[in-house]
């Protein structure tokens, strides 16, 4: 007891004598951790019992520090006071005048002040002694000095009437419980009574001065001005709570063009799904406590909702690549890479400008060969437009109606003789493969089978394959077996060779001793011309000249022939009998003796040498 006299006194002599501590930095502002916006511990909580301020002369009250245990570092007036005191402290009013306190425990910030006032008056008006703030319940208590009765009470803000009179005595004091603050409700309240005290009665007025504090700020809505469509839209509210009130709750509700899109909820985010153009519109955001009490909306946002270019068109094909066989089921779809909707799809075969369907999806239930081609697919979204790449159609058609063509009457052919059997088909698409088989086993590859010179051997039945392919998938056709007879060779068909080999070769014989027999008359005339006695007797006039010997040059032209007889040497009239042929008949040639033109002379006779 003794101990706790002896520190309230040493309390007390050092408010009187505080001045003399250095100055302390103020709780959460510029130099302490944990200030604004700095994360940090939490600041200790500084209470007082009774929690009103001002009080009376001698009156007493109790600081409490609220926080971790351990020695407590109390702050007087912005100085350090107690740099270890316990964490509960009991004033005493002794002098009038206001004095603040603050305190901190370890492992946290420094609390926020609290201002405690001491009055000689005869009548006092209290309020709260902690921060005022936004929300919070607003209790005026009206007093006489030590207790005296007050009577005719009446509360007023601004010199406005807030209520009563009381028309009897009230022991203790008046209270008026107020609704919950606003900033608007700071300001200057007063009570006024009468009291009663053993030396008469008397009227009073007392003033205070309340200052609400803002619990949070107005709210900043955070967004996107321009968010692209088809990606989310993050939304933000910005609004911390006071320092005094760090751990406030409170909720954050989302609006667009006034309806509610998010919240309540504790988290000041919100993230709304991808939901196109309708996205656009008037964002806000408000925050209020939970009871209710303080609301406060942020200034309204536009967003407008940017749509994204169509790009990127693509098709693809079901089976892959646009390759199928006639009669299957082709699927061609058709795809962006960017681009937001509404979209909408037409489709185009290249070559016509009349569109073949609408939408992502252009199927042909059964292929046809004339659906070959080169396929194209137009994406828009009403304001731009893109056209995908070509992608070429093959329908192939499976080869059918394979048969064998022989360019004889009948399969029917001689040994030695040459037949080539031919295969084609009534439908496929190329490229075609061909494979033939005797009696079962190969013997060839090609659209033409080449048999010659052909022997008993060729004989036997010839079918024809043809195949072609799609992919992994193989399509054949098989001619009708066709069956090939090799018969003996015909008669006389060897003379007949032989023969013709013979006169090919007598006819070149004949011809080469042609050839020699004249180049030796042609030596032997122009040795007689050389030869001819120059006393000769010149040609008569008017012979005829003899013509000019060809260009050839030396060749004997026989212009005449007179064969006379044997022994008698006459001639022979057309009435006289045939005769014998004589038996060395004589023969009279008439002679052009090559280049030399002369006369010719009777003298110019040749016969036959035995």
């Amino acid at each position: 007891m003794a101990k706790s006299a002896a520190l309230l006194l040493w309390a007390q002599a050092l408010g009187l004598a505080g001045e003399s501590s250095p100055p302390v930095p103020s709780p959460g502002g510029p130099g302490v951790p944990g200030g604004p916006g700095v994360p940090g511990p939490q600041p200790s909580r500084l209470a007082l019992d009774p929690p009103w301020t001002p009080i009376f002369e001698k009156e007493k009250v109790t600081l409490s520090c609220g926080g971790p245990p351990g020695p407590t570092e109390w702050l007087l007036d912005g100085r350090l006071w107690l740099p270890a005191g316990p964490d509960r402290l009991s004033i005493t009013g002794k002098r009038s005048g206001t004095s603040s306190y603050q305190c901190r425990q370890p492992g946290s910030q420094y609390s926020p002040a609290i201002t405690l006032s001491f009055s000689y008056e005869w009548l006092l008006l209290q309020v709260p002694a902690r921060a005022l703030l936004e929300g919070d319940e607003l209790r005026l208590r009206c007093r006489g000095w030590k207790g005296a009765p007050i009577t005719q009470v009446r509360f007023f803000r601004e010199r406005e009437a807030l209520g009563g009179p009381s028309g009897w005595p009230i022991r203790g004091g008046a209270e008026l419980l107020l609704p919950p603050l606003q900033l608007q409700h700071s300001g200057r309240y007063s009570c006024r009574a009468t009291v009663r005290a053993t030396w008469g009665t008397r009227e009073e007025t007392a003033s205070a001065t309340v200052t609400v504090q803002e619990l949070f700020p107005v709210p900043r809505l955070e967004v996107p001005a321009e968010p692209l469509e088809g990606s989310p839209l993050p939304l933000g509210c910005h609004s911390p709570p006071s320092p005094l009130r760090p751990l406030a709750r409170l909720l954050h509700l989302f609006y667009r063009d006034g309806a509610v899109v998010g919240g309540p909820q504790g988290s000041p985010r919100l993230l709304l799904p991808p939901a196109g153009l309708r996205l656009s519109g008037n964002y806000s955001c408000e925050v209020r406590t939970e009871p209710g009490t303080v609301r406060k909306r942020s200034a309204p946002r536009a967003v407008s909702v940017r749509r994204v270019p169509v790009s990127g068109v693509s098709l693809s094909a079901a089976p892959p690549g646009g390759l199928v066989a006639e009669g299957d089921r082709l699927v061609l779809s058709c795809s962006v890479a960017a681009g937001t909707g509404p979209l909408s799809f037409s489709w185009h075969r290249l070559g016509s400008d009349t569109p073949l369907a609408t939408g992502p999806r252009y199927e042909l239930a059964t292929a046809r060969p004339g659906d070959s081609g080169h396929y194209r697919c137009v994406a828009t979204d009403g304001g731009t437009v893109a056209t995908s790449p070509a992608l070429r159609v093959s329908v192939l058609v499976p080869v059918a109606g394979a048969a064998i063509a022989v360019a004889r009457a009948e399969p029917r052919v001689a040994v030695g003789d040459s037949v080539n059997l031919s295969c084609s088909v009534r439908a496929g698409t190329a490229p075609l493969a061909f494979a033939w088989l005797r009696d079962g086993h190969p013997v060839g590859t090609g659209p033409v089978l080449a048999l010659g010179p052909v022997a008993p051997e060729h004989a036997g039945t010839y079918e024809c394959q043809a195949s072609n392919s799609l992919g992994s998938r193989a399509f054949r056709a098989r001619s009708a077996a066709l069956a090939l007879a090799v018969t003996a060779p015909r008669r006389g068909q060897r003379g007949t060779a032989l023969a013709a080999g013979l006169s090919a070769s007598l006819l070149l014989l004949l011809l080469l001793g042609t050839a020699l027999g004249w180049h030796l008359r042609h030596r032997a005339a122009a040795g007689k011309s050389r030869g001819r006695d120059p006393r000769a007797p010149p040609e008569p006039q008017g012979a005829r000249p003899e013509p000019a010997a060809p260009p050839g040059g030396g060749e004997v032209l026989y212009s005449e022939v007179v064969v006379t007889g044997g022994e008698s040497g006459g001639a022979r009239t057309p009435r006289d009998p045939p005769r014998d042929p004589p038996r060395d008949p004589s023969v009279t040639y008439a002679v052009l003796p090559g280049p030399h033109a002369r006369r010719r002379v009777p003298s110019d006779t040749y016969e036959n040498v035995p």
